[in-house]
């Protein structure tokens, strides 16, 4: 039997680069697998497709049959502290398209508790995009909202067109702080609900609470000015 194992020591690190690549279409691209182990492993590599769910849960399924995929190999056997390269393309008639390459690795020399033998997953996501990318009108702030029970903010993000767009970064200003938070993708004609819970508690109520998400060629503000109980919806101010 195999189960899935993230192991983060020195000795066992194994790496997938990139992990995200968004490339034309057809597109022709690379992955470097790295085993910085001392015991050769070996690999094999499934492609699926996957939907992200409005609240970032990820669904996989078989490779949908309108993504032509043709790697250089599906299986390899990597040499400790070796680097192995496998190339591929991909093309699809209808755009934007997405997909994973998951590549399992198998050969570690040591067993769980239960006895099972080990296997790690590590992805490498691929988009094919057109040239024209997600502009600024086509998102919409659809909630924005704080919390004071539990201190978080919430945030409902739209994307009304047909591209795809990536939030690179989000910030929250408050209270003199400034709060990173990670970035993610937005899909055509999708939503996204995500809450990020603030590091420190402002002090005073009416402390505003400031937000940008930085998209790559433009960027998206709004202030949540909190009272009391709970911050109401506030509309993206324009930059």
């Amino acid at each position: 039997m195999l189960c899935l194992l993230l192991w983060t020591g020195a000795s066992w690190a194994q790496t997938v680069r990139p992990v995200v690549n968004e490339l034309g279409n057809p597109a022709k691209g690379r992955v470097e697998y790295v085993n910085d182990g001392m015991t050769p492993l070996n690999v094999v590599l499934e492609a699926k497709s996957f939907t992200v769910s409005e609240t970032g849960e990820i669904s996989y399924r078989a490779l949908d049959p309108n993504i032509h995929l043709k790697l250089s190999t599906t299986s390899f056997r990597i040499q400790p502290q070796q680097t192995y390269y496998v190339f591929y393309e991909a093309s699809s008639p209808q755009i934007p398209s997405w997909f994973v390459i998951y590549a399992s690795f198998s050969g570690f020399p040591f067993r769980t508790a239960q006895g099972m033998n080990v296997r790690l997953q590590l992805p490498h996501t691929v988009y094919l995009l057109p040239k024209q990318s997600v502009e600024k009108p086509d998102i919409h702030i659809e909630l924005a909202e704080l919390s004071r029970a539990d201190n978080k903010v919430r945030l409902q993000v739209e994307n009304t067109s047909d591209s795809f767009g990536r939030v690179l970064a989000t910030q929250l200003v408050y209270s003199k702080k400034k709060q990173e938070a990670p970035g993610f993708p937005i899909f055509p004609h999708s939503k996204r609900i995500f809450e990020i819970a603030l590091e420190e508690k402002a002090q005073d109520e009416n402390v505003p609470v400031d937000y940008v998400l930085q998209f790559e060629k433009f960027k998206i503000e709004g202030k949540l000015q909190a009272p009391p109980a709970l911050a109401s919806a506030n509309v993206p101010a324009s930059h």
